[in-house]
C-alpha cells in the first residue's frame, strides 16, 4: 500500500511539474506559433512518468547490489564529466572567440554536443564496469558492507561432485544453510561435459547434477549465483585448482564430496565443507555393550565374520556371524572405528 501511495505522489508531482513548465513565461513566449509541440512534450513527460511506474511494478526481482552499482556509477560518471568539462574549457573559449568555429553560438552548440556525448559515454563505462565486477565487492548505499567481517555470510562454492551427489539440495531444504551458493561457470561446463559423455553411467550422473542445479535455481529460498568470471591466474589450471583459487578470492568455503579435493583444500588453508564428514558426524554413536538387532547379509574378510548394515549405511562387522547370514540376530557392540571413509562398528552375536 505504501508503494502505491509513493507512486501516486510521484505521478502527481510529475504532472504538476509539467503544468508549471507549460505556464512559465519563457515557454509561453516560445510556444506562440508551436503550441502543439509544447503539449506533445508535456504528453511525453507524463508518459515517461507512467512508464517509470509500470517498470517499477513489473520488475519484481530487484537486487540492491545492481541498484547500488547503478547509483554509484552515475555519481562517479557525473563527477568525471564535470572534470572533463573543466579541463576542456580553454578549448571551448578559443572556439567562442571565433578563431575556429565562427562565433560563440556555434562554440556553445559544439560544447553541448561534446560534453553530452562524453557524459553519456563516461556514465555508461562506470556503470558497466561496476556491474561486471560487482561480485568482487559488496557496496550498499548508504553504507559499505565488507563481507570479510560477516562470518555468517561467506559464500559456499560448489564442486562438481557435491552437485552430482544431490544431497546438498536436501541439506539446504532443512534450513541449516543460509549462505549464498556460488556455481562457477567452469564447474558448470565440466558438469555439462559429463552429461554429454558417451559413457552411460557418467551421462546419468551429469544429468542428475543438472537436475539438482535446476531444482535449486527454481527454489526462491536458495540464493544460487552463476559466477562467470575467471581470474587471470586460473588460466591453464585444472578445475580443482580453479575452485580453490576462486574460494580464496571470494573468501568463501568449498563444498565438496571429493576426498582428494578435501585434502588439497586443507593443505592450502582453504576452508572446506565435506558433505561426507557431515553425514558421518550425524550417524548414531554406539557404546560398547549396547545391543543392536541386525540382519547379517554377507561374510566378512576374516574367517567366521559376518557383515550387516544399518539403515544409514553404517557397516557392522560381527564376530562369529557367518553362520547367521540371511537372519536377524541380536548383537552386542564391542568397539567402533572412525575412518575417513566412514564409521565401522564391531560386535559379536549374543549378549
Amino acid at each position: 500500500m505504501a508503494l502505491w501511495i509513493l507512486r501516486a505522489c510521484f505521478l502527481i508531482v510529475a504532472i504538476g511539474l509539467g503544468a508549471t513548465l507549460l505556464s512559465s513565461a519563457d515557454v509561453q513566449q516560445f510556444s506562440t506559433n508551436s503550441q502543439w509541440k509544447i503539449w506533445a512534450v508535456f504528453g511525453l513527460f507524463v508518459a515517461g512518468s507512467v512508464i517509470t511506474i509500470l517498470a517499477d511494478v513489473f520488475i519484481k526481482n530487484k537486487r540492491i547490489d545492481m541498484i547500488s552499482s547503478l547509483y554509484f556509477g552515475l555519481v562517479v560518471g557525473f563527477l568525471l564529466t564535470f572534470i572533463v568539462n573543466v579541463a576542456l574549457t580553454p578549448l571551448f573559449d578559443i572556439l567562442a572567440r571565433g578563431d575556429l568555429a565562427g562565433g560563440a553560438a556555434s562554440a556553445e552548440i559544439i560544447r553541448s554536443l561534446v560534453i553530452s556525448f562524453l557524459g553519456c559515454a563516461i556514465c555508461y563505462s562506470c556503470v558497466s564496469l561496476l556491474w561486471q565486477t560487482k561480485d568482487d565487492f559488496r557496496f550498499v548505499i548508504p553504507y559499505v558492507e565488507f563481507s570479510k567481517d560477516v562470518k555468517g555470510l561467506k559464500p559456499y562454492v560448489l564442486d562438481t561432485s557435491v552437485v552430482i551427489d544431490g544431497r546438498i539440495a536436501d541439506v539446504i531444504d532443512t534450513g541449516v544453510i543460509d549462505n549464498a551458493l556460488v556455481m562457477p561457470r567452469f564447474v558448470l561446463a565440466e558438469l555439462q561435459a559429463i552429461a554429454d559423455s558417451s559413457d552411460k553411467m557418467r551421462r546419468a550422473k551429469g544429468r542428475r547434477g543438472l537436475d539438482v542445479l535446476d531444482k535449486m535455481r527454481n527454489n526462491e529460498e536458495i540464493d544460487l549465483k552463476i559466477y562467470d568470471r575467471e581470474l587471470p591466474e586460473m588460466q591453464g589450471q585444472p578445475v580443482d585448482m580453479k575452485l580453490l583459487m576462486l574460494a580464496r578470492h571470494l573468501e568463501g568455503k568449498v563444498v565438496t564430496g571429493d576426498f582428494n579435493l578435501n585434502k588439497v583444500a586443507k593443505l592450502q588453508n582453504v576452508p572446506v565443507i565435506n558433505l561426507n564428514e557431515i553425514a558421518n558426524s550425524l550417524k548414531p554413536v554406539f557404546l560398547p555393550g549396547e545391543q543392536i538387532t541386525l540382519r547379517i547379509v554377507k561374510a566378512g574378510e576374516t574367517a567366521g565374520q559376518g557383515v550387516g548394515y544399518l539403515d544409514d549405511g553404517t557397516m557392522i562387522v560381527v564376530e562369529d556371524g557367518k553362520d547367521s547370514i540371511g537372519r536377524e540376530v541380536e548383537i552386542t557392540v564391542t568397539s567402533m572405528l572412525q575412518t575417513s571413509a566412514g564409521r565401522m562398528v564391531f560386535g559379536r552375536v549374543g549378549f
